[in-house]
């Protein structure tokens, strides 16, 4: 199934309409707010390394909660494979105790057979240890049976979740988050949880563990050894906690740098044409291997961190040994101790070296883990104000009759000092009736139509459809009966039928094929696969005119009671466009529709006019009423028509280039 994420409404120019100053022209601030702002509040815009120093702002703020309390928030996805995780613990504790027992063997056999010389009674020590070496291995093969599914059936199940919600969390959402960012976290992150559910957990606990059943056996043994070994692995606990302190903050730092370098990717690779075409690639070289080079930076810094700590655990064991052994001397040369007692203690220490030493890297994935799985539920806990009502409402006999109610909006990054964007709309469009929408660059067009789709939620006021606020529709209804085309005709890695289907999957062949003619995208036929050729990523595997046409049938194949088309002609040429909007006139005779129109021409397509002035609806009328009686009108449409000149005039000129590349080529050919 393809993703039904819409793209966010922006102007001709690429960058979004809004009040004030653009956003890049906010002072930056230290901290962005990723719980959500009330609607007029001003919110800094996220560079690249905003959610680094973001991340380390909410690692701040959740000091309090421990590492494993923020585990502990991953349960009710790791629920239904806890049972096997318990069962693989227990197969690991098993073979820990018994690799505990062998010592106790090979001490019973130094102090008998051995000590009396009795050669006929080493078999069964010797059996004994074989026995239990087979246990051992045995159960160890049972753990790993166990926890090889668990932690990939965690990771899918929270992977799908992530991808719900964003697909449920609005377009604000996505305006502030870069999407480096969001892929880290489900790619990335859920990896580090899976690893640490199959693997992490279970050694952390069952070598936890081990050890305390080790200390026992010691102080068993002989209490002076073992509480002189216990004594000295105390540095190694007191080290332990300063290390995940220090760890965490470099951890989240890592991470977080991470997801900004795959944004850097991701923006490379999708304007890949435009560093091309610019012979920018150096320049975007330079600024991605500066951000390698500071990730780099702070994994050098990591793997030092967890240096040091290896320092410690490979240290304290190996002085531990030898005071015990100097102990043990002393204690055996007196008869303190048997030999027997005395090599079990030290087996039984061999045992529970690796146990010891496994704490370091165990509690560095630990610390990995708590930073994803926070990670994770920064966009799970992200608030959606776009939501649907606890009891919606439904509409019984749509008739497609969509009305602004004294709508305001402002963007969240706008400046509390500015006024908003739309200051008060009031507009009326009755069934079957086509409006089109005028206005000046910047003056909030693009952002009126994603406000009747509810990409956005007016901030005052109310839009209605048939009389009902479509706040008060589930967003699977409105969408049922509205339908957008945006001006940026974003396709996705599907087959062309997939992509025109994308709004009613269940439309026929005819009604397809019906929408591609309205469309005047009779070029899928002539595709290698036709209907079913794949159109690449984003569609970029066709041009410009041919992605909007697409992107236009798909709009007319939802059969809506409401179009709403953002100037979803201005990549074709006026040949094609003309004949687009002979069909439309077809389609629209009988939808109400609500057209952002950039060019003359396509106002002819309105039967009424609305001019988009300060944030108002300045005037309404027919076109000849509007050019007769505003001033601002006749501005705004000569602005159109020079616009509509000057692309006109480059589309010529890429065509007359186009026809002497080719016959330069048809010459080389003939030459040849």
């Amino acid at each position: 199934m393809l993703p039904a994420a819409p793209s966010s409404p922006r102007s001709r120019g690429g960058r979004r309409t809004g009040a004030g100053p653009h956003i890049t022209d906010i002072p930056p601030t230290p901290q962005l707010d990723l719980s959500g702002t009330p609607p007029n509040a001003a919110v800094p815009t996220p560079s690249l390394g905003t959610h680094v120093s973001s991340g380390r702002q909410q690692q701040k703020q959740d000091k309090r909660q421990s590492t494993l309390a923020s585990i502990a928030r991953i349960y009710p996805y790791a629920k239904k494979a806890m049972p096997r995780i318990y069962l693989g613990m227990v197969s690991a504790m098993i073979a820990a105790i018994v690799a505990l027992m062998i010592p106790q063997v090979l001490g019973a056999l130094v102090d008998g057979p051995l000590k009396s010389g009795d050669a006929g009674q080493i078999w069964w020590p010797v059996a004994t240890v074989l026995g239990l070496g087979v246990v051992e291995a045995v159960m160890i093969w049972f753990r790993r049976w166990f926890v090889l599914e668990p932690g990939t059936r965690v990771e899918a199940r929270m992977r799908n979740a992530l991808y719900n919600r964003l697909q449920d969390l609005p377009v604000a959402f996505h305006d502030r988050w870069p999407s480096g960012q969001l892929l880290s976290r489900a790619i990335s992150d859920l990896g580090l949880i899976r690893r640490w559910i199959s693997f992490g957990i279970l050694l952390l606990v069952v070598n936890v563990l081990t050890i305390l059943v080790g200390f026992v056996l010691l102080v068993r043994i002989n209490w002076v050894l073992g509480v002189a070994f216990m004594v000295c692995s105390i540095p190694l606990w007191i080290y332990g906690y300063f290390f995940e302190n220090k760890y965490s903050v470099v951890a989240r730092r890592s991470q977080d740098q991470a997801g900004d370098l795959a944004t850097a990717v991701e923006e490379a690779v999708h304007g890949i044409r435009v560093l091309k075409a610019f012979g920018r690639g150096q320049f975007a070289l330079k600024n991605f291997a500066s951000q390698a080079e500071d990730l780099r930076g702070t994994e050098i810094e990591k793997a030092k961190t967890i240096a040091n700590i290896w320092l410690w655990l490979l240290l304290v064991p190996d002085v531990t040994f030898a005071l015990c052994l100097l102990v043990g001397v002393w204690l055996a040369s007196g008869g303190n101790i048997t030999v027997g007692e005395l090599v079990t203690f030290f087996a039984t220490a061999t045992v529970l070296r690796w146990p010891v030493e496994s704490i370091g890297f165990l509690l560095s994935m630990t610390v990995d883990t708590r930073t994803a799985v926070d990670r994770f539920f920064e966009v799970m806990d992200a608030p959606n104000t776009i939501v649907d009502p606890e009891h919606p409402q439904t509409i019984e006999k749509p008739e497609g009759r969509l009305v602004f109610e004294n709508a305001h909006f402002r963007y969240q990054d706008s400046p509390a000092q500015y006024p908003d964007l739309l200051d008060g709309i009031d507009l009326a469009l009755e069934p079957g009736e086509t409006m089109a929408i005028v206005g000046l660059t910047g003056s909030g067009k693009s952002t009126l139509t994603a406000l009747a789709s509810r990409l956005y939620d007016v901030t005052g006021g109310a839009i209605t459809l048939d009389g009902v606020d479509i706040r008060q529709l589930s967003r699977e209804e409105l969408h049922g009966h509205l339908a957008v085309a945006f001006e940026d005709a974003t396709l996705f890695s599907a087959s062309v039928r997939d992509n025109v289907l994308l709004g009613r999957p269940e439309s026929t062949d005819a009604e397809l094929a019906e929408a591609l003619d309205i469309a005047q995208a009779g070029f899928v036929y002539d595709l290698p696969q036709g209907l079913d050729t794949k159109v690449g990523e984003e569609g970029l595997s066709l041009s410009g005119g041919q992605r909007q046409r697409l992107a236009l049938a798909r709009a007319v194949a939802a059969k809506p009671s409401i179009l709403v088309l953002d100037d979803p002609l201005s990549a074709l040429d006026v040949d094609t466009e003309a004949l687009v909007e002979a069909a439309l006139r077809r389609v629209l005779a009988a939808t109400t529709a609500l057209i952002v129109a950039h060019r003359p021409s396509t106002v002819m397509l309105a039967d009424r006019v609305a001019l988009l002035e300060g944030g108002r609806i300045t005037a309404v009328g027919k076109h000849s009423d509007l050019l007769a009686t505003s001033d601002h009108y006749r501005f705004v449409i000569s602005s159109l028509e020079d616009e509509e000149k000057r692309e006109e005039q480059e589309r010529d000129d890429d065509r007359r280039d186009d026809d002497e590349r080719d016959e330069q080529d048809e010459l080389k050919g003939a030459s040849v």
